[in-house]
């Protein structure tokens, strides 16, 4: 028996991270798979990898944070309020990495083929070729799913969405998105802001999914605000806002604002 305990999207959040790997530890994970965006716009950086390496964590596909990453290092990418506060977090994170974690980013795959108990994986942080967009979000078109998961593979991981999804394709192949681990989103204005971390765990038992598991796990807030003010990092207010409101400052027009109005009072 195999227990895969399955993660994605921890932007940064050391805190939500340590404490979602201490409690599949605690529930007998044996194996653990990473879906990508596991920087920014927290204060995490080299910690993050340490967590990874001590639980032996198979960081595995380039989510679209993780290209906003390498993006962020060039000359070209501050064009717009939303670019330059990419910009200056993947500065403020690129320093505190050293040149082979920042490789190991760079050199992620889009997507990959594992295979666990017998049966065979597809690992993406989002469609097969497109890490970003809202193609895979919860009540999407069917097809994407279906063109989600090649011939031959039994289950399909991938994050990106910020929500928990058990679903299937037309064929009946599974798809699972763990949620995210350190970013979460509530778009039903009746469901209260629950900042627990999110992740999955799949026991493969004799060639067959055995049991699936949505998990959602309590962390420290008060310690990952300490984290971010301790370590200096760029926009401050605005990631202690999403910690405690679920609030993210990145994509529409009031946060582009925000962002401006951010820059305007603090920037270089």
């Amino acid at each position: 028996m195999a227990k895969l305990a399955v993660i994605s999207d921890v932007h940064g959040n050391r805190t939500a991270l340590s404490a979602v790997l201490a409690d599949a530890k605690a529930h007998g994970a044996t194996d653990y798979w990473l879906l990508g965006d596991l920087l920014m716009p927290g204060p995490g950086a080299a910690d993050l990898f340490a967590l990874l390496e001590a639980y032996h964590v198979h960081y595995a596909v380039r989510g679209n944070w993780e290209d906003i990453f390498g993006r962020g290092l060039t000359d070209h990418y501050q064009d717009t309020a939303k670019h330059v506060y990419f910009t200056r977090l993947a500065r403020f994170t690129a320093a505190r990495l050293t040149t082979a974690l920042r490789a190991q980013v760079r050199d992620l795959p889009m997507r990959r083929q594992l295979t666990l108990g017998g049966l065979r994986f597809s690992l993406s942080h989002n469609q097969p070729a497109k890490n970003y967009g809202q193609g895979l979000v919860p009540a999407g078109p069917q097809a994407n799913f279906d063109a989600l998961v090649p011939a031959g593979v039994d289950l399909a991981l991938y994050g990106h969405t910020h929500h928990q999804i058990i679903r299937y394709t037309t064929a009946e192949q599974l798809v699972l998105n763990p949620g995210t681990v350190g970013m979460p989103v509530f778009n039903w204005p009746h469901h209260p802001f629950d900042h627990r971390a999110q992740y999955a765990l799949v026991t493969v038992a004799a060639g067959m999914i055995d049991a699936l598991e949505l998990r959602k796990v309590d962390y420290d807030v008060t310690q990952e605000i300490a984290l971010a003010k301790s370590a200096g990092l760029p926009y401050l207010e605005l990631y202690l806002d999403q910690l405690t409101t679920g609030r993210i400052h990145t994509y529409d027009t009031a946060n582009q604002e925000r962002l401006s109005a951010w820059y305007a009072a603090h920037g270089d």
